[in-house]
């Protein structure tokens, strides 16, 4: 059995309406498994614009917009007309991508046909009450997400300090590593644009500290900010280049007033973005991988990141950039500040990180899905036929 004998019946909570990290990552396995001849059948939310077109074939399940987060939309039933659909399919494995009550009936569904589950795992949904004033739920999700993810044959994580995560959180043992990988024809340092600097008023000597993705609190949009605070009462000079989109703009835009608000950009027109900034600050800690941390290494930048699942996988702290303990406000000032003072450290750790960035092929990472895929598949005929001896 090799990769074009599979028939994957995957579900995803957002594959393609709210364009993230997470639904690029499936859109792409998508594409690489269909390009090598399997049969994929993709279950989730439809909207009527949704945020780019589709990879592969989309059945449509039933959902709900979340209140509040209306641009989020939550899959609620495996109906009849799904369930009628995935018989016709006949998928010989069954991939899960979010923890929503659609994955746990598609769970149940595969279980009750001894098929294979795998669950990739793309955020630390438990960390998010942290963003909103409810931490006291943070155990009953997590409690929650082991239920589910113990019902699944195997994990996939998108880097290593996240599988370890998910054995010490006790989700599941067997966990794999399905890493990211970066399009070095949009991400690198040659789309540096000065003239686009200037168009936005940052000049071609200013020192430009980037954040860069979606603008929702759970990203670290108060630790960037008060960062910046720090930076300013430092006497540090610098300017804030924006780029991304959200709920939370309006917030972000009146709490650091002087930054440069770029808006949304995709294709070559983020890589130029991304490769115009002089240091990226990724304060998040809710990534599984940190997309935007591989980004602006690929583009030669240096990055100040939180030491948290994703980017301490990346980063080479004092060699590619610094890892700063979530939350340590003095701590990321200092060590953008010393980005900003010195060029020839910039210089020197961007080097590093763009080298480092080589290493993130998509079609190899992609066909440690497909492996994983067909090892499932194996084990469960083996299990199969030793029960019935």
């Amino acid at each position: 059995m090799d990769t074009s004998d599979l028939r994957i019946a995957l579900f995803s909570g957002n594959y393609n309406y709210v364009r993230d990290g997470a639904n690029q990552a499936l859109n792409r396995l998508v594409g690489y498994l269909l390009g090598q001849g399997a049969a994929v059948r993709v279950y989730a939310p439809e909207v009527e614009e949704p945020a780019f077109p589709a990879t592969g074939d989309l059945f449509g399940v039933p959902s709900l917009a979340i209140p509040g987060r209306s641009e989020y939309r939550v899959p609620m039933a495996l109906s009849r007309r799904v369930r009628s659909d995935l018989d016709k399919f006949a998928p010989n494995v069954v991939h899960v991508s979010s923890p929503d009550p659609v994955a746990h009936r598609a769970v149940s569904w595969a279980r009750s046909r001894k098929l294979p589950v795998l669950a990739s795992v793309h955020t630390r949904f438990e960390t998010y009450p942290r963003y909103y004033n409810m931490s006291f739920l943070e155990p009953i999700l997590e409690a929650s997400l082991r239920r589910f993810y113990r019902r699944c044959d195997a994990l996939v994580a998108p880097s290593e300090s996240m599988a370890q995560v998910l054995r010490d959180q006790r989700m599941n043992y067997d966990v794999s590593i399905w890493s990211r990988g970066v399009d070095r024809e949009i991400f690198n340092s040659g789309r540096r644009d000065l003239a686009w600097r200037r168009s936005l008023g940052i000049a071609d000597d200013d020192i430009a500290i980037g954040f860069l993705g979606r603008l929702v609190m759970e990203k670290g949009l108060d630790v960037f900010s008060d960062t910046m605070d720090e930076l300013q009462r430092s006497g540090v000079q610098h300017k804030v280049l924006v780029i991304g989109e959200g709920p939370a703009r309006a917030w972000f835009e009146a709490r650091i007033p002087h930054a440069v608000f770029a808006g949304f950009q995709a294709g070559a027109d983020l890589g130029r973005a991304v490769a115009s900034m002089d240091v990226l600050f990724n304060p998040s800690i809710t990534e599984t991988f940190g997309n935007v941390t591989l980004e602006a290494m690929a583009c030669g930048l240096p990055v100040v990141a939180a030491a948290a699942t994703g980017s301490e996988s990346l980063v080479d702290d004092g060699r590619s950039g610094r890892l700063i303990r979530p939350g340590a406000i003095h701590q990321f000032s200092e060590a953008l500040r010393a980005y900003v003072e010195r060029p020839e450290l910039r210089v020197e750790h961007g080097r590093a990180g763009e080298l480092r960035s080589q290493n993130f092929a998509w079609d190899r990472i992609n066909q440690a899905v497909a492996d994983t895929y067909l090892r499932l598949i194996r084990q469960k005929h083996a299990a199969t036929k030793a029960k019935v001896r």
